[in-house]
């Protein structure tokens, strides 16, 4: 019987079962890159070879029939995607003349010398040789998955890099356009009229209408499956009208993950299912198809694709070569930002791929024998897919050399500038509120840093459920497994204790926590705003406290608010509180507008000026505190509220901070917000009287304290000089 069963499964070659063929290509992508970084050879070159190996011209296993082709292009899409999903706004919009002038550089050169080489060298005439040469300006970013793998995508060579793709595509591909009306003869006005309005209308759609329905999506779906099927639809959408416009798919999928890129915070569960699936599936997928276009065959069929191809590796190489110097000179980078900008700007893939396909499938006449003259000939065709061979194998080795050189250095440059004492505490009370409260705690450490994060829930000795009636257990197990699908881990720790003030007080001070995040609690009302678990925990301990409401899913707002007292900037805590809000800001792609008097606003100026890379930032002067109120009527419900509060006595402390219970309360209770008490010294008794009773001895304090501040601030910018 078992006989008769394996005779009725068709082992010819090529291999036509579908299931033997998954498992086939399954254990490709399992084995070949364990095998390929064995021996130091990056893991892409690994998928590519192993598609050389098993493709029609190799061992003939498989076809590169239209599934190969369905999930390669997917996966070329999800890696143009990542890109524009993972690039960091602000520092794109710094170096957005940067990413147009390496464009431009990186278009040019190919162009100019492929066009030249095709015609004096190769004898090619006027319209093959400019489409020659737009065929090697163009790139794909094939060797990005390596800079992502590094946690280097949002550096500056990487984000002027991806700008650069864009700009470099859209003027290859019009090239192609042009080249190819003119050939036909359909080329005149109305084509350019049509496609700019199509672009138009294009960019108006992705970047206007998108984000308004990807935050109505997100506000109203919290299911993590839903939410990826939503992106992934969203990107394919986008990707259908770039060509509908007359544009590439490529670039229609990376302006879908620039629309969408503040919607999905960097340390989140849906942003981890995205790489997660697309590193496992989508980009091997796409890695196996290119290696399953090479034909090596065709080095022994004669002197004509090899003539070609060696042409074209040499142009390839070298234009893209002089362009990164040609940028780094311009912009005086440095030498490992030069390597890494040719490495991911070598690689030719997939508007390559259109183009000389395009200009194969164009025939211009035929032979007296019959036979096609083509506007690219079939040597061109076998001469690109042995570049694309060649140029893929160099982009990746340049870019694991200088990623992993580059990744060192920001490690240790991180590295110096982490307080290594730094330890989060996020306190639950309430199961509806776990997801919330370990979203921001996580965005509370910067991204890479190792600062530990720990997960606190206290049960009264005498009840082993919680206050709502559910089991602290349950509560506990949620927090860590969705800490989990954000690649995080959280320490968890449970604690029985008479008291679940003195429970959360006591952990704070064994584990020397720095940073408390707790919620607010659910019967906040002008009486009890805080309740008295949080009042007992501002009064005893003097390190940093977020009081978190959330209204919304954190992902879903536009802009920080942030609130800040007279004299703030004297505070202990000054410094560290600013740090956390631009890392919360940073990690959710918001900017910061802050309201202060001027006298703190040039202090946070300054404090910005000290940031590397931080969010956008506006200043605006608030000095009357008995118009708090106004703040009801110009927040807007998208926005988030932060007010930096001071403990009683403090240097920054005023009595309208005594009214912030019933403002938050009665006005706004549909708004996200969090009161943000910084950190301060621990106080002598005797002092603390001293300071309560003379207000003229906090005034000289804090005469002196500003004095010492600006004077280490000119320090500073003496070192820096």
């Amino acid at each position: 019987m078992n006989i008769v069963l394996l005779s009725a499964i068709d082992f010819s070659l090529p291999l036509k079962n579908p299931v033997i063929i998954f498992s086939l290509v399954l254990f490709i992508i399992l084995f070949a890159p364990i095998l390929f970084n064995k021996i130091k050879i990056p893991h892409i070159v690994g998928l590519i070879a192993a598609g050389i190996v098993i493709g029609p011209y190799g061992l003939n296993l498989l076809l590169r029939d239209s599934s190969i082709v369905l999930f390669g292009t997917v996966g070329l899409l999800y890696i143009m995607f990542t890109a524009g999903l993972e690039i960091d706004m602000e520092e794109f919009k710094k170096n957005r003349l940067k990413s147009l002038v390496f464009g431009i550089f990186t278009f040019i050169l190919p162009l100019v010398l492929g066009s030249l080489a095709a015609y004096y060298m190769l004898n090619f005439s006027v319209y093959p040789s400019i489409l020659f040469g737009s065929m090697l300006s163009t790139h794909t970013l094939l060797a990005y998955p390596i800079v992502s793998k590094y946690g280097i995508a949002q550096i500056r060579a990487v984000t002027l890099t991806i700008g650069g793709t864009i700009v470099t595509d859209i003027l290859s591909l019009l090239v192609l356009a042009a080249v190819t009306g003119m050939t036909r003869g359909d080329i005149g006005f109305s084509f350019w009229i049509r496609l700019v309005l199509g672009c138009i209308i294009f960019g108006c759609i992705v970047f206007l209408l998108f984000p308004i329905i990807a935050r109505w999506f997100f506000k109203r779906f919290d299911d993590h499956i839903s939410q990826y099927i939503f992106v992934l639809a969203m990107v394919f959408l986008g990707s259908f009208l770039a060509e509908i416009a007359g544009l590439e798919a490529i670039i229609g999928a990376f302006l879908s993950g620039l629309a969408l890129n503040r919607f999905i915070p960097h340390v989140s569960p849906l942003m981890n299912r995205i790489e997660f699936v697309g590193n496992a599936f989508f980009i091997p997928f796409f890695l196996i198809g290119v290696g399953m276009l090479v034909d090596v065959s065709v080095l022994f069929k004669g002197l004509g694709a090899i003539t070609v191809a060696a042409v074209m590796i040499l142009v390839a190489v070298t234009s893209k070569y002089l362009a990164a110097v040609f940028t780094r000179k311009t912009f005086n980078l440095s030498k490992d930002e030069q390597r890494l900008i040719f490495g991911l700007s070598n690689a030719r893939v997939g508007a390559t791929l259109a183009i000389v396909l395009i200009g194969y499938n164009i025939i211009l006449a035929e032979t007296a024998s019959g036979e096609p003259i083509r506007l690219l000939n079939e040597d061109v065709l076998n001469g690109a897919v042995l570049m694309i061979l060649v140029t893929c194998t160099i982009s990746s080795f340049v870019v694991e050399k200088a990623a992993q050189v580059i990744a060192l250095k920001e490690e240790s440059s991180f590295q110096t500038q982490t307080h290594t004492n730094e330890r989060i505490l996020i306190s639950f009370a309430y199961p509806e509120t776990v997801s919330d409260l370990v979203d921001f705690g996580l965005m509370l450490k910067p991204h890479k840093s190792d600062i530990p994060v720990y997960a606190l829930h206290v049960t009264l000795d005498d009840n082993a459920m919680d206050n709502s009636g559910v089991d602290g257990k349950k509560m506990m197990v949620k927090a860590l497994k969705h800490a989990s699908a954000t690649g995080n881990v959280l320490i968890p720790i449970t604690r029985f204790d008479i008291n679940i003030s003195h429970g959360i007080i006591y952990t704070i001070k064994e584990h020397n926590i720095t940073d408390v995040l707790i919620g607010l609690h659910h019967n906040s009302d002008q009486q009890a705003f805080f309740g008295p678990t949080a009042e007992k925990i501002l009064k005893s301990i003097q390190d940093t406290i977020y009081i978190y409401k959330p209204s919304q899913p954190f992902n879903t707002l536009k802009k920080m608010v942030v609130l800040v007292p007279d004299q703030a900037e004297l505070e202990p805590g000054f410094v560290h509180w600013f740090d956390k809000l631009t890392t919360i800001a940073k990690s959710a792609g918001m900017p910061i507008t802050f309201y202060a008097g001027d006298k703190t606003l040039a202090e946070l100026k300054i404090a910005n000026e000290n940031t590397i890379n931080g969010p956008a930032m506006q200043f605006n002067e608030f000095n009357n505190w008995e118009d708090f109120l106004i703040f009801s009527r110009e927040l807007k419900s998208n926005e988030f509220f932060v007010i930096i509060n001071s403990r009683y006595g403090n240097v920054s402390y005023n009595q309208y901070l005594e009214k912030l219970p019933y403002y938050l309360s009665s006005y706004f209770q549909n708004n996200s917000f969090m009161i943000l008490y910084p950190r301060q010294l621990d106080q002598n008794p005797v002092m603390e009287d001293i300071l309560k009773s003379d207000s003229s001895v906090l005034g000289s304090i804090a005469n002196e304290m500003r004095y010492l501040r600006s004077f280490g601030n000119s320090l500073k910018k003496i070192f820096r000089k």
